[in-house]
């Protein structure tokens, strides 16, 4: 009884020091970010994502420094492991929708704005403009 105490413990500890580092690595990414040292900031992105694979931030992090650095692949892919984790992420799915307008997937940028206006709460105003966008760019 007492070593299976012992193994939960131990366990325990091992987990929430886990969940510290991803933190912390997110953290720190952030602050990188927030002064555009994008380099350092994807290394530590990425170190929380080791250690917690599920972290749909790090990822929507990771987009947005691809983005900036024109790397389109990357950003969509990165925005589409945010969408797997969490479908209902805002951000990520009026980001993809703005890069797949870019690409000229006017149907796939459609889609997936009225995907997002069925459960926006802090996209809803930008989505229904740039709904407008999407179907004005087809007429062309």
């Amino acid at each position: 009884m007492i070593i299976k105490i012992f193994k939960i413990s131990i366990l325990m500890i091992f987990l929430s020091g886990n969940a510290l580092a991803t933190i912390n690595y997110f953290n720190e990414g952030i602050k990188h970010y927030d002064k555009k040292e994008f380099d350092k900031a994807k290394f530590k992105f990425e170190q929380s994502l080791v250690l917690n694979p599920k972290n749909e931030n790090s990822y929507l992090y990771l987009s947005k420094i691809f983005n900036f650095q024109n790397k389109k692949k990357l950003e969509e892919q990165n925005l589409k492991s945010v969408i797997l984790i969490n479908p209902q992420n805002e951000e990520a799915v009026y980001n993809l929708a703005k890069l797949k307008l870019k690409q000229s997937d006017y149907l796939e940028s459609k889609k997936l704005i009225d995907q997002l206006l069925l459960f926006c709460k802090n996209y809803c105003q930008k989505s229904e403009k740039f709904k407008i966008e999407i179907d004005n760019s087809q007429k062309k």
